[in-house]
């Protein structure tokens, strides 16, 4: 089966359950703070996890875009990806386990045809410390599926990792395990959960690849939580009826949630009984396409393609979400992607200046289930490639940086630490091992063919790492202060430049034409910054003119209205939207209107904004700028209110 078949199934299966279909929230939080990106299938859910009205109902199923930024350096095993899709469905204080744990087993042995004989479950074994109780409900609710298909399913006590390693599978099928592997929170076990943190007991479903014999450098036996690759798993029902006390104890929700999620190419590899993620058909059209142009194989370079394939498919929706490369916040990770792409495209051959041209491989493969790729393809690509161009350049510099550091200690080492390959990683993309290498090389070159040290390597690591966390908790806390469509803050200041860049967008489409839509914005006190659409340099007279309508309609003083709408109405009467912004089904949008009732802007926008355009005062133009391939930038100014 295809992602797009499982996916098909999966939303229709639930639908006829009773679920309503809700669209995948933006790679962008909405006003969360905990983190940089959605990273899982519950994180958009988690007000109403926590007791508010889903204005969809109790019962809500999807397919999440979801991106995890600590798996980089996982990607090329089989299974570890950046990008992925869960597959999700939720019970909001309706039913519970007895409903869900038969519904998953019935899609994936009825609707997916997974032979029940290599499906393997594991259940809560409880947690005396917080008096969270064994969940032996899930085990009995497990023992009866199973029986009905003809199997008989011994229950096993493992507990940790490391036991199952030690005793192996006993002839089970339904395994125990603590706190470490069957809970579920987003901050993990529960001793690291925040107060007022949701969580709960899980049952994880895992596939058996039975061709795959265990690798007794991952323990002595194998166990389903085993990393050997034997199993995989691909489901986990989360039962989540607990929120942290401010004691350290728990209590339980108002409601009994279900949190369900499904891995999307994880069910793809247990359908198509192939252990390697890499073989779903949207990643394997992208690899097939990196052989032609290459003209090497995947069966040989088999880490190399999957990097390349992994990174280019999360720089796409990236992107998509309107997080381009950059050097701060989530742009860092955006172009750490692509970067990264670049190195190992080059080890297996690839040409360069081809990232953007497998891009589009990544938009027609998911353009239907995600029609803002489609709509934004020229941009993506056109991004790609310029960054693919910029690093091209950069490692001509790094190189050069590289052979000047690349000599000799005392210690018979390298005249480099950490701290500077981390530098060199910030300055030029270099990845750490890539870094390594070079010097590496460099090194052998001038006659010292003894290597890196081990422990020196590890002290390198450990710098590097250390300046990596450091780096990337600045990027959240900036990111964490910033308000939805590219606000510093709600400020009157701020406010007024964002009421005063819905001018200029609709002065820029009316002196430029319809042609010209967002593609990105930044709105502090001091200033406003807009990228959008145009393939051409704005003249000073088309300038003068922009400028002079902006003022114009700020002198009229139009009333700034706030609509409340059906998503399909705000589309049909031309409201401009946000770049990269996945909407729900009711929406807010913002005109700009005179007293007589003549709209001169309309935008999907959740505000801030001022009453009225008077209170915006002088607007100047300071400076218009490419950006990117057909994207232009201007930045502007507001002057007093007197």
């Amino acid at each position: 089966m295809t992602i797009e078949e499982i996916r098909t199934k999966y939303l229709a299966f639930f639908e006829s359950k009773g679920h309503k279909i809700i669209s995948s929230a933006s790679l962008v939080p909405d006003q969360d703070p905990t983190t940089l990106f959605t990273g899982s299938g519950m994180q958009p859910m988690i007000r109403y996890l926590l007791g508010q009205p889903h204005p969809m109902g109790k019962r809500i199923a999807d397919s999440q875009k979801c991106f995890r930024a600590d798996d980089i350096d996982e990607v090329g095993d089989n299974r570890h990806t950046t990008f992925f899709e869960m597959l999700g469905n939720w019970s909001l204080g309706d039913y519970f386990k007895e409903e869900q744990l038969p519904w998953i087993f019935e899609f994936l042995t009825n609707e997916l045809k997974l032979d029940p004989k290599k499906v393997y479950v594991t259940v809560f074994a409880g947690d005396e410390k917080n008096r969270i109780p064994k969940d032996t409900q899930s085990a009995g609710i497990w023992k009866k599926l199973f029986a009905e298909k003809g199997i008989d399913a011994k229950d096993i006590e493992i507990g940790t990792e490391e036991n199952g390693a030690k005793t192996g599978m006993q002839g089970g099928r339904i395994f125990y395990y603590g706190a470490k592997k069957n809970w579920w929170s987003r901050a993990g076990a529960p001793e690291n959960m925040p107060a007022g943190e949701p969580g709960g007991p899980d049952s994880e479903m895992f596939y058996e690849f039975a061709d795959i014999e265990h690798n007794k450098e991952f323990g002595e036996h194998c166990h389903p939580n085993c990393d050997c690759g034997r199993f995989l798993e691909i489901a986990n029902s989360v039962f989540m009826e607990y929120r942290k006390k401010e004691d350290g104890g728990f209590e339980k929700l108002s409601q009994q949630n279900v949190d369900f999620g499904g891995g999307l190419e994880r069910m793809a590899a247990a359908v198509n009984d192939s252990a390697d993620v890499f073989t779903a058909d949207t990643l394997a059209l992208i690899i097939a396409d990196m052989e032609k142009l290459s003209g090497n194989s995947y069966a040989e370079f088999q880490k190399e393609f999957r990097v390349v394939a992994d990174h280019l498919r999360g720089a796409v929706f990236m992107i998509g979400d309107a997080v381009t490369p950059s050097n701060t916040e989530r742009g860092y990770f955006t172009r750490r992607l692509l970067r990264r792409a670049v190195r190992y495209a080059d080890a297996i051959g690839l040409p360069a200046g081809k990232l953007a041209q497998l891009a589009k491989r990544v938009i027609m493969s998911y353009g239907q289930a995600y029609p803002e790729l489609a709509r934004n393809a020229d941009f993506i690509q056109s991004a790609i490639g310029q960054e693919e161009e910029r690093f091209r350049k950069t490692l001509e510099k790094g190189l050069g940086e590289l052979k000047k550091i690349a000599t000799a200690n005392a210690r018979g080492a390298f005249g480099f630490s950490g701290d500077a390959l981390f530098d060199l990683y910030q300055t030029y993309g270099f990845p750490m091992e890539l870094s390594i290498e070079i010097v590496a090389n460099l090194y052998k070159e001038q006659g010292n063919t003894a290597g890196i040290p081990e422990d020196v390597r590890k002290e390198f690591a450990k710098a590097f790492t250390a300046q990596m966390k450091k780096h990337q908790e600045l990027s959240r806390t900036a990111a964490a202060g910033r308000f939805k469509g590219g606000l510093a803050d709600a400020s009157v200041e701020t406010t007024r430049l964002h009421t005063a860049h819905h001018l200029l967008l609709a002065a820029l489409r009316s002196v430029l034409g319809d042609h010209v839509h967002q593609r990105g914005s930044n709105i502090t006190a001091e200033r406003l910054r807009i990228d959008f659409a145009h393939s051409q340099k704005v003249t000073p007279e088309e300038l003068q003119k922009i400028e002079a309508l902006v003022k114009e309609k700020i002198a009229e003083n139009l009333d700034m209205v706030r609509l409340e709408l059906p998503l399909k109405e705000a589309m049909v009467m031309g409201a401009e939207m946000e770049f990269g912004v996945k909407y729900g089904d009711m929406v807010s949008v913002y005109v700009a209107k005179d007293k007589q009732g003549n709209i001169f802007s309309k935008e999907f926008c959740g505000g801030p904004h001022a009453k009225g355009t008077g209170e915006l005062g002088a607007f100047k133009i300071l400076k218009e700028e490419a950006v990117a391939s057909g994207v232009r930038r201007i930045r502007a100014v507001l002057g007093d209110n007197k």
